[in-house]
């Protein structure tokens, strides 16, 4: 798989019928590794080793209703009283961060209400703190750790 622009982690990953499977910690078994899905995994180790998150508060691949239609958002991280803290789309190293995937983030955000918003390919990531009363958003130059953020 491709170096992202993330820090390493130890992976474990398996040959199974013709697919490479690499260990999820957040579902406890072993998915199809896909670009997609090294960029998640990265970000999970992301956020769990270095910037506090504990894992038995993110959710990964959770379904949500907008517009009366099935979404699923690739992670959701959630603050100690179990609100959701920080919404990630992760996309493929070679899928570009596009206004539009930042829209299809900021669509899915308005039914969760996620306070941070991670957009990454694994190269490029853009956080953004959203204040959804004053309808407003800030740049942040990174992610912030799970204690100053929850």
């Amino acid at each position: 798989m491709q170096a992202l622009n993330l820090p390493p982690f130890d992976y474990k990953v398996t040959n199974s019928g013709g697919n490479i499977l690499i260990w999820d910690v957040l579902r406890r078994k072993h998915v199809v590794l896909t670009p997609e899905e090294w960029v998640r995994q990265h970000v999970v180790h992301y956020l769990t080793g270095h910037l506090g998150y504990p894992l038995g508060l993110l959710s990964l691949e959770r379904g949500h209703a907008y517009n009366q239609r099935r979404k699923r958002t690739d992670l959701c991280a959630y603050n100690a009283h179990g609100k959701p803290l920080l919404l990630v789309e992760c996309k493929a190293p070679s899928v570009p961060i596009t206004a539009g995937v930042a829209m299809q983030a900021a669509t899915y955000n308005q039914t969760i209400g996620a306070p941070l918003l991670l957009l990454t390919n694994g190269l490029e990531h853009y956080c953004w703190r959203v204040d959804f009363e004053q309808r407003t958003n800030e740049r942040l130059s990174e992610v912030p750790p799970y204690v100053v953020a929850g």
